[in-house]
Formats: structure tokens, sequence, C-alpha cells
């Protein structure tokens, strides 16, 4: 039995591979199309880079540790403070991004502390999750600083979470991974695998 859930499973039993093709086509259009609506009607900044990576793993590797709900919103929140501290600490919280005025030897550092803290952070956290590296860069290069623009970016990965994960809840009577046990998960159905295909070996 292969280690999917909810729609994903019921597309896998239907289409096969191409079906987890389509489960990946629709859920990160709809998704990206969702938040980037909200972003339009309050016209704050919710859709940001770092939300294309995290919506790929949620739909491509929903069974990973680093796609769980959990660790995806512990990973960008650790990355948004790392970020803004990175900024206080190099004395840029009003100074012009990065972008407007090319990468310095103070951005450089900020830049490089805010990866660096995530990461440890997240490790400490036990919570996995790759693109909270973007979002921590998004705010030590001076991209959103001002506590508006860093909430509509906190405010965005929720609304992408709720909206890549909610449909799996709903429609799967298996419980979804929540957290960093994503990984016990998957040993567990490969320990089953294993059970059965033992059980059905002939002596």
């Amino acid at each position: 039995m292969p280690p999917y859930t909810g729609l994903k499973y019921k597309l896998f039993t239907w289409f096969g591979e191409p079906g987890l093709g389509v489960y990946s086509l629709l859920g990160c259009l709809l998704t990206v199309v969702l938040v980037g609506l909200v972003a339009c009607i309050v016209a704050h900044p919710l859709l940001v880079p770092s939300i294309g990576p995290t919506v790929l793993l949620f739909f491509e590797g929903a069974l990973q540790p680093s796609a769980c709900p959990r660790n995806a919103l512990i990973g960008h929140g650790v990355g948004i403070l790392a970020g803004w501290v990175s900024l206080a600490v190099f004395g840029l919280l009003d100074s012009p991004s990065a972008l407007s005025i090319g990468l310095n030897f103070a951005y450089m550092g900020a830049a490089a502390m805010s990866v660096a803290v995530t990461a440890f952070a997240k490790h400490l956290a036990k919570a996995p999750h790759p693109p909270a590296g973007a979002t921590t860069l998004i705010i030590s290069l001076g991209l959103l600083t001002t506590p508006m623009q860093v909430a509509s970016l906190a405010a965005g990965i929720v609304l992408v979470t709720i909206a890549a994960w909610a449909p799996e809840f709903v429609s799967t009577s298996t419980r979804v991974p929540a957290g960093n046990g994503c990984s016990d998960s998957n040993r567990a159905r490969s320990r089953d695998s294993s059970t059965v295909s033992v059980a059905s070996t002939p002596a």
C-alpha cells in the first residue's frame, strides 16, 4: 500500500504515477492562487518567494519531516525572527534594502548570521524546513522590514499551510502527520510493509 493519504491516495489509485503529478499541479496552483488573491484583496505582501518551495514540499513530499505543518511554521517563524535580529545587530533596520543599494559588508554579515542562526535554532527545535532559509534572507537583506510587512509575511505562511493541509485533514480518516513525527510514520509504514512481505513469503 503506497504511503499516501486522502486525495493524493485516491488520485494515485485512479491514475497511478500521473495522478501524483496531477495532485501536485492542482495543489500548487490552487494554493498559490488563493494566497495571491487574499494578498491582492488586503494589499499586503502575503505571497513571497519562500512560499514557493514550501508549497512544493507540501504537495510533493507531504510525508517528509520537512513538509510537516509544525516544522514549516516553526522554521519560517525562526527565520523571520533571526532575520530581524540580524538586521538589528548590524544596524540595518532603517537602511534601504540590499536590492536598492547593493550588497555591502553589513548586509553580507546580516545574511550570513540570519541563515546560520536559523539553521541552529531549527536543529534545536527539531523542525527541518529548508525554505525557511529563503524567508530569513528576505528579512536580513532588507526586502521586508516594517512590522506590517513582517506580519504580512508571517500571515502568508500560515495561510498557505492551512490551505495546503486542510483538504488532507478533511478527506482522510488517517491522521496526517503534523510534526517531526513524520519520519516515525514512514518507519512504521516500512515495518508494516516488511511484516506483510515476510508473512506472505512461503516457508
